[in-house]
């Protein structure tokens, strides 16, 4: 199982989060938190960096299902995506891949809502963009 699951979504950054949060949208995830890390590396440290942006994904209703199974699974939610423009008018986003939270605990129930998390979200990711 891989941590890290990777789509290339044409445009720049600001185009393909727009294309992401709606595609997400249609599986039912939502945005809770958002990092501007192009933003806070510049304030805090003076960098210029590529743009990039951290988005915490949920669905309400598999996250419900997974603290069910054991509460200890907040600590690890929402379910993070990683956005950053590459050259050449492309943007890289990666999720991390729910199954790895299951194979933490030992919870029934917590499987399946990580595989149910893992089929929308990379449902998501194909309709938006391409899998590397």
């Amino acid at each position: 199982m891989q941590p890290v699951l990777c789509f290339e979504v044409e445009g720049n950054l600001a185009a393909a989060e727009a294309t992401v949060r709606t595609a997400l949208q249609a599986e039912g995830f939502g945005i809770l938190t958002e990092v501007d890390v192009t933003a806070t590396l510049k304030a805090k440290l003076g960098l210029d960096t590529r743009p990039y942006k951290i988005l915490g994904a949920c669905n309400p209703a598999i996250a419900h299902r997974a603290m069910e199974a054991d509460a200890r699974v907040g600590a690890f939610l929402p379910c993070g995506l990683a956005l950053y423009e590459e050259p050449g008018g492309k943007t890289t986003v990666c999720l991390q891949d729910p199954g790895l939270i299951a194979g933490m605990f030992d919870a029934e129930g917590l499987a399946e809502a990580a595989t149910n998390a893992r089929e929308r979200l990379t449902a998501a990711l194909q309709r938006a963009g391409t899998p590397l």
